[in-house]
C-alpha cells in the first residue's frame, strides 16, 4: 500500500510533469509562430525595399524616355527627306538635356527606320567612361533581317509590337561586353512607324542594386523578367547568357502567392516577391534552415528546462509548487504579447532555477528582436551618409500623405521642398568622394537647421526634399530666404571649395485646382528646383 507521501508526490509529479508540457508546448508554438512571422516580415520589409528603388529608378527612366516620345512626335513636320534631317536636328537637344537629369543612362538613341528613309539615320550617344555622352556611329540596321525580332531588338521588337517595352539584357550593337537593359519607345506618326526611341541602362547598375540585398547568412535577391527567365542571379554566372539559353526560375516561384518555398541547389528555401512597375519580379531568399534556427534553438532550451523542472517536482513541495506556478503564467503571457509584437513586457521573477533560465532567455529573446527590428527598420529609412530620412522612408512618407488627404483634400496645407547640391560631381571629380560627402553633410545640416520643424528626406545622390507643414508652411518664404543667406554666408567663409554651399531651391504649394496627388506637387517642386538652377548656373 503506498504511503500518503508518495501518493501526494505522485500526484504533484503529475501536476507538474502536465503543467510544464502544456507551459513549454504553449510557449513552442507561440514562439514558432512569432519567428514564423517575423521572418516573413523581413522578407517582405527587404524585397518591398529593394522593389521601391528598383522602381523608382526604372520609373525615372520610362518617365524620360516617354517624355522624349512625346516630344519628339509633337515635332514631326513630315517624312521627307529635308524635313526629317531638320526634325532630328531639332530634337538632338532636347534628347541632351532630359537624358541629363536622368541617373545611370549607359546609352540613348533615336533611329530612323530604313523604310522611312535611307538617308537620315538619327543618332546614338553613348558613356562608356562615365566622362559624359559623346556621338557614336549608329549601326547599319540594313545589314540586318529587320522582320527578325531575334536580331537587333532593341529596333525589331518595339517596330512590330508597336508599344513601348522594357528589354531583358542584352549585349548592346557594336560596344563589345556591354551588357545592357533597355527601354525603347516606338514613334508612330500618322499610323507610320517612324523609329524608335530608346535608353540603355548598364546592367551591371541593375546587378548591384539586386545584389545588394542580403539576409541572415546566406540570404541573397533575385530578379526575373515576367516570364519567369533570369535576369539577375548571384549565384548564376550569367555572363554569357543570351534570353534563350538563361535558365528560368526554380519551380514553385512562378505563382501569385506572395511567400513561397522551392529547392535550389539541394537546399529548401522561402522566398517572397514583389512585382515592379516595368513587369520585372524581385525575389528575396533564404534557406529555411536558417530561418528556423532560431526558434529551434529556443524550443531546445524549453525542453531542456522543462526536464530539469520535471525532475525536481519529485522533491518539491506543495509550495515550491504554487511558487513555480506565478512565473510560469507570467511566461505565457509574456509569449502571449511577443506573439502579438508586444516586446515591452515584464517578466519579475529573477530566481537561479529552471523557470529563471527560461525567463531570462526569453527576455534576451525579446531584447534581441527588439533590437533586431530597430535596426531593420533604421537601415530601411535612415540615410546611412546624412543620417537624415532616405527615398525609401519619402515613399512611405507621401504614400501616407496621400491616404490622408483622399477625405477632404481641398482642407489640406502643405508645400513640397526640392534641393539640389550643384556642382557634386565636380567636387568629387576634383577632390575625391570624402570631399564630396563632406559636401553633402554640410548641405544636410543646414536643410535640417533652416527646416527644423518638417522632416527632411534624401531622395537621390545629391538631391533632398522638406515637406512643409504647420509653421514651417506659413513661415516657408522666410525659411527659404534664410536659407539661401546662410548658404551665400557659409560659402562665402569656406576656406575650400567642399566646404561651400551651393544648393539650387524649388518650393511648390499644394494646389488642389492642378495636384491630384502629392506626387504632383513633387514634381512642380522639382521643376521649380530645376528653373531655380538655371538662375544659379546663368549668374555664375
Amino acid at each position: 500500500m503506498h504511503s500518503l507521501r508518495t501518493k501526494i508526490t505522485t500526484l504533484m509529479v503529475c501536476v507538474v510533469v502536465i503543467a510544464v508540457i502544456v507551459a513549454s508546448l504553449t510557449s513552442v508554438l507561440f514562439i514558432r509562430k512569432k519567428e514564423y512571422t517575423e521572418s516573413q516580415q523581413l522578407l517582405l520589409l527587404l524585397c518591398k525595399t529593394g522593389e521601391g528603388n528598383l522602381d523608382y529608378y526604372f520609373n525615372s527612366v520610362e518617365q524620360s524616355v516617354s517624355d522624349l516620345a512625346d516630344y519628339t512626335k509633337g515635332r514631326i513636320k513630315g517624312l521627307e527627306e529635308a524635313q526629317l534631317a531638320a526634325h532630328v536636328e531639332e530634337v538632338r537637344s532636347e534628347f541632351d538635356r532630359v537624358v541629363g537629369r536622368t541617373n545611370g543612362v549607359y546609352t540613348y538613341y533615336y533611329r530612323i527606320d530604313p523604310d522611312v528613309s535611307d538617308t537620315v539615320k538619327g543618332f546614338w550617344y553613348t558613356n562608356l567612361d562615365k566622362n559624359g555622352f559623346k556621338e557614336h556611329e549608329p549601326t547599319d540596321i540594313t545589314m540586318y533581317d529587320t522582320q527578325d525580332t531575334s536580331q537587333l531588338v532593341w529596333f525589331t521588337v518595339p517596330k512590330y509590337q508597336r508599344e513601348a517595352i522594357w528589354l531583358p539584357p542584352y549585349y548592346t550593337d557594336s560596344l563589345k561586353n556591354v551588357k545592357v537593359i533597355s527601354y525603347n519607345v516606338p514613334i508612330i506618326w500618322r499610323n507610320r512607324f517612324v523609329g524608335v526611341i530608346g535608353i540603355e541602362i548598364d546592367y551591371k547598375t541593375v546587378a548591384e542594386q539586386v545584389g545588394s540585398i542580403r539576409l541572415y547568412e546566406n540570404g541573397y535577391a533575385f530578379l526575373t523578367d515576367d516570364d519567369g527567365r533570369l535576369i539577375y542571379h548571384p549565384r548564376i554566372d550569367m555572363a554569357d547568357l543570351t534570353p534563350e539559353t538563361t535558365p528560368k526560375t526554380p519551380e514553385g516561384l512562378l505563382s501569385n502567392v506572395t511567400f513561397t518555398t522551392y529547392m535550389f541547389d539541394g537546399t529548401k528555401k522561402t522566398a517572397a516577391w514583389q512585382g515592379l512597375s516595368n513587369g520585372m519580379r524581385l525575389y528575396v531568399s533564404v534557406p529555411e534552415s536558417e530561418t528556423d534556427g532560431d526558434w529551434q534553438r529556443l524550443v531546445r532550451y524549453i525542453i531542456i528546462a522543462s526536464a530539469a523542472v520535471v525532475v525536481l517536482s519529485v522533491v518539491l513541495t506543495y509550495v515550491v509548487t504554487m511558487h513555480i506556478t506565478k512565473p510560469l503564467k507570467q511566461l505565457t503571457e509574456a509569449a502571449r504579447q511577443a506573439d502579438q509584437g508586444h516586446y515591452d513586457f515584464t517578466l519579475e521573477y529573477h530566481g537561479r532555477d529552471e523557470v529563471g533560465t527560461l525567463t531570462n532567455t526569453f527576455k534576451h529573446m525579446a531584447e534581441h528582436m527588439k533590437a533586431h527590428i530597430s535596426d531593420l527598420n533604421k537601415r530601411a529609412n535612415v540615410d546611412a551618409l546624412t543620417s537624415v530620412r532616405n527615398k525609401g522612408a519619402f515613399t512611405n512618407y507621401i504614400d501616407d500623405m496621400q491616404s490622408k488627404m483622399k477625405e477632404k483634400p481641398e482642407k489640406t496645407e502643405y508645400a513640397i521642398g526640392v534641393f539640389d547640391c550643384d556642382d557634386l560631381k565636380t567636387v568629387n571629380d576634383q577632390y575625391g568622394h570624402d570631399k564630396g560627402d563632406i559636401y553633402l553633410k554640410t548641405a544636410s545640416r543646414l536643410i535640417c537647421r533652416i527646416f527644423q520643424h518638417s522632416p527632411v528626406f534624401r531622395i537621390g545622390g545629391d538631391e533632398f526634399s522638406v515637406i512643409l507643414r504647420n509653421d514651417d508652411f506659413r513661415n516657408r518664404e522666410e525659411l527659404a530666404a534664410a536659407f539661401e543667406k546662410e548658404a551665400r554666408e557659409i560659402s562665402a567663409a569656406a576656406k575650400n571649395r567642399w566646404e561651400e554651399i551651393h544648393v539650387a531651391m524649388g518650393i511648390a504649394v499644394y494646389d488642389p485646382g492642378q495636384d491630384h496627388s502629392v506626387i504632383d506637387t513633387v514634381r512642380r517642386a522639382d521643376k521649380f528646383m530645376y528653373a531655380n538652377k538655371k538662375v544659379h548656373k546663368d549668374q555664375k
